[in-house]
């Protein structure tokens, strides 16, 4: 329990997939999925069960997929969802014979990774719905990922959140983003806009956690590539005697942004960062705890993508007790990661470093 909250923290598709499967059978009267990539795979078949069988009982069903971030899935794979009743939308579609293109919004892309069933339980992280964060025959290949569940007064916000981009998909106007403030400043939704003005209220609130950290900066990323500020805070933790830790994978599931981290972890080990590689999966985790109190955990990269051009969430956590499992899980990472030292980042060849810094300068596209 964190105030009003009772908080879950999901560590791999393999614990996530059943509540959130749980969730939607247990239905009554809406279900709203808010995803970036949906698989066309044994795990999509099984939330799209899911969801034809809650609106074939009457339970309002909504679903909307980014265009960019399911663009393999073919689209046979919708016809038993629409057939059954379920609302579905395709964000940003990148087809020029959909009624919502836009060119010039092509960038511009839903992030989120969000569950909300009946107003009541929420689910935010980033976990994605497909086989690679569950492989049901390989589980050990499974990405490396992490989500929450929220049954509480803040689910009302990442309720609406959907329901901005579901008006956002209809034509509709944009409405104001909910105040995260507004029901618990424990139990925190945080999101961002794009429809009017850009909206940075995840990178406001995790640039100051970076500067009023006092012990501990605990970050697990995907993609880990900051702005100047972000690497300035860094630094400047470090200077200040904050012992800052910082996950990344060893072999990235996007190979030119891996390489263009290579030039960015190589100013963090100059700075004093202990920074580790993970190797066992691919680690697709976003998440960050401070002075093991202050927790995030959501979609939001520390990328320029992420900053400027994504639909985002993430949810933060003011409490002890749940900063504890999650860096106990973190901690366990660290067990099967390899520390990355200043010296040999120093010995890669020429060719390497050559094409690691082209990479990191042209990071604001990745």
């Amino acid at each position: 329990m964190v105030g009003a909250h009772r908080l879950r923290f999901l560590r791999d598709g393999a614990v996530a997939f059943p509540a959130m499967l749980a969730a939607i059978e247990g239905a009554k009267r809406e279900v709203l999925l808010e995803i970036y990539w949906l698989g066309a795979d044994r795990i999509g078949a099984r939330f799209r069960s899911a969801l034809i069988e809650r609106a074939r009982a009457g339970v309002r069903v909504a679903l909307v997929f980014d265009g960019l971030g399911s663009f393999e899935m073919p689209r046979s794979f919708l016809a038993p969802l629409v057939e059954g009743g379920v609302e579905v939308h395709e964000f940003a579609p990148l087809s020029p014979f959909q009624p919502r293109f836009r060119a010039g919004r092509i960038r511009f892309r839903d992030h989120r990774k969000i569950l909300v069933v009946d107003g009541e339980v929420g689910f935010a992280g980033g976990i994605n719905i497909g086989e690679l964060w569950a492989p049901p025959d390989e589980p050990w290949r499974a990405f490396r990922d992490d989500a929450i569940e929220i049954r509480g007064p803040a689910v009302s916000l990442l309720r609406a959140t959907c329901l901005a981009t579901l008006r956002h998909c209809r034509g509709l106007p944009a409405t104001d983003a909910p105040d995260p403030n507004a029901v618990d400043p424990l139990v925190r939704v945080l999101t961002n806009r794009l429809e009017r003005h850009a909206s940075r209220t995840i990178r406001r609130t995790y640039l100051v956690r970076l500067r009023r950290a006092r012990r501990s900066i605990d970050i697990s990323s995907a993609y880990l590539l900051p702005g100047p500020l972000f690497l300035h805070a860094m630094r400047a933790a470090v200077r200040r005697g904050v012992r800052v830790r910082v996950l990344v994978p060893e072999h990235s599931d996007v190979p030119l942004v891996g390489l263009a981290m290579q030039s960015i972890l190589g100013r963090l080990l100059v700075a004093g960062v202990e920074v580790y590689a993970y190797t066992p999966r691919v680690l697709h985790t976003k998440t960050a705890v401070f002075d093991g109190r202050f927790t995030f955990i959501g979609s939001h990269n520390l990328d320029s993508l992420s900053l400027s051009h994504n639909l985002e969430c993430n949810v933060a956590v003011d409490s002890e007790d749940f900063a504890r499992g999650v860096l106990d899980a973190f901690e366990d990472d660290l067990t099967q990661a390899r520390r990355m030292d200043l010296a040999s980042w120093q010995r890669r060849s020429l060719p390497l470093r050559v094409l690691a810094w082209v990479a990191a300068f042209f990071r604001a596209l990745l």
